[in-house]
């Protein structure tokens, strides 16, 4: 177990800067391992032994093993339901005539963990062009600043260093944020995005997947139809065509297991619910930006919460005097200093404007 998930361990690395939010952790940092993750699992033939077994007794088992493996396998929607043993052989698995009864086939089980793996760089894709656009900024500022006990030297110094990055810099961060905001629209124009993908790669049958799998259960055994054996079945039928002895085409039915489906089924189900829920709460982070950026009063208060050691003037005076770009690195700094020194940052910034207004 600890052998399959070691590659994805260095994730899970706390970064020693914040640079952005908790919601935009879920995306390039928990999405993230889970895909990989579950991209390992599917490849481990630890858990699941061979992906494919087939049963055809004229043909050899590695050679319908392989062929079925990259022709694909199918199943028969109108035998999905029924007594197992008596009226079907397995969900979807049963006899049918050729050219009348509904064919489906089941392609994608070759490329779960490459989709899985490509999904999860997609995922990460916003963070990589937000680290670029922030290019070390807030390690700079906060620089040797995180930790309370500091000299007074050393914080004077750094202190007189924002004094100047704010007064060089004033008025001139608003791209700096605007940023910062692109990449959360993009966070969610992926996690939806992905949806639609998935839905697409599983041939439509994603968008209500997760709710098919809680509402199959109501229904009675006999007559019901598990979604997760009509998406991910366990036990399929393939066709081999050989020649004959006289040169006449043989057809060859064979019945294939899956077991890769038994961990695939449960994968799509938890990201089926994982990316709901990352989509309502990325939607809410949208909102609560979109309120920020036309909100001053949401931004003090934001700035009071965060600043809960200084005098209320002080910060009163620095949101009103703050464009969007300054309030939010003055607002992402204080996620890296400390309290009491972010207490002393706030009073030399209202000073510094008071000394700006007075004149």
């Amino acid at each position: 177990m600890f052998d399959v998930f070691g590659s994805v361990k260095g994730l899970l690395k706390i970064d020693s800067i914040c640079i952005d939010n908790n919601i935009f952790r879920l995306h390039y940092k928990v999405t993230v391992i889970i895909l990989i993750a579950f991209s390992l699992v599917v490849t481990s033939r630890q858990y699941i032994g061979d992906p494919i077994d087939c049963i055809v007794d004229e043909i050899p088992g590695h050679v319908m093993d392989t062929y079925c493996w990259i022709y694909s396998t199918f199943t028969i929607p109108d035998r999905l339901t029924g007594r197992i043993g008596k009226d079907v052989v397995q969900p979807g698995v049963g006899s049918h005539v050729e050219g009348e009864d509904e064919v489906r086939y089941h392609k994608y089980y070759q490329w779960v963990c490459f989709v899985l793996f490509f999904q999860a760089l997609f995922f990460y894709l916003p963070r990589y062009l937000w680290k670029t656009w922030e290019a070390g900024r807030m390690k700079m500022l906060a620089l040797d600043l995180m930790c309370p006990m500091i000299s007074e030297d050393t914080k004077q110094d750094r202190l007189s260093l924002l004094r100047d990055y704010f007064h060089t810099n004033l008025h001139c961060q608003n791209f700096y944020a605007i940023r910062f905001i692109i990449c959360e629209v993009l966070n969610f124009v992926n996690v939806v995005g992905q949806i639609y993908f998935v839905d697409y790669f599983l041939d439509g049958e994603f968008s209500t997947y997760g709710m098919d799998a809680l509402s199959f259960t109501e229904m009675e055994p006999e007559q019901r139809g598990d979604p997760m054996a009509f998406v991910f079945p366990k036990v399929t039928k393939c066709t081999f065509h050989k020649y004959g002895p006289s040169g006449s085409v043989q057809k060859f039915d064979g019945l294939c297991v899956l077991p890769v489906n038994i961990v695939n089924e449960k994968i799509y189900v938890f990201l089926w619910f994982w990316f709901i829920l990352l989509t309502a709460l990325t939607a809410l982070c949208l909102v609560y930006r979109f309120a920020i950026v036309m909100s001053p009063g949401l931004r003090l208060y934001l700035l009071r919460a965060r600043s809960r050691f200084s005098p209320q003037k002080d910060v009163q005076l620095l949101a009103d005097k703050f464009q969007l770009g300054d309030w939010f690195i003055l607002y992402q700094l204080g996620k890296n200093v400390d309290p009491l020194v972010y207490k002393d940052l706030i009073s030399v910034l209202a000073q510094d404007v008071s000394r700006k207004e007075a004149v």
